[in-house]
């Protein structure tokens, strides 16, 4: 039953990698994908007005970063501190900021 369910989700994975036309999940240490999610962490807690952008519509303020997954797009929009630290490490306290501004605003 679980391999079923494994190989169903594959597939839904497979398929919307292909209607998106990008990988949907980061890879592991993958050098892009751990800078553009650095450069935007870093990009809000150096730009207020950026920061305000992402608190008011973080997909469409994201849109620029189109190296972004859907995935790395929705983990930095809900502020999953836990995912992208398993992406890019620990985050220093300045990085972390967008992180804990979007958890302090509770919009789910």
């Amino acid at each position: 039953m679980a391999k079923a369910a494994n190989t169903t989700s594959e597939g839904i994975t497979k398929a919307i990698d292909e209607i998106l036309g990008e990988r949907t999940v980061p890879s592991k240490g993958s050098a892009a994908a751990r800078e553009a999610i650095l450069a935007v962490l870093a990009r809000a807690a150096d730009e207020p007005d950026f920061l305000r952008s992402l608190a008011d519509n973080p997909h469409e303020t994201l849109r620029e970063y189109y190296a972004l997954t859907w995935e790395e797009r929705a983990a930095l929009a809900s502020g999953d501190i836990q995912k992208i630290e398993s992406w890019v490490g620990k985050l220093d306290k300045r990085l972390a900021t967008w992180l804990w501004c979007r958890l302090s605003q509770e919009k789910w």
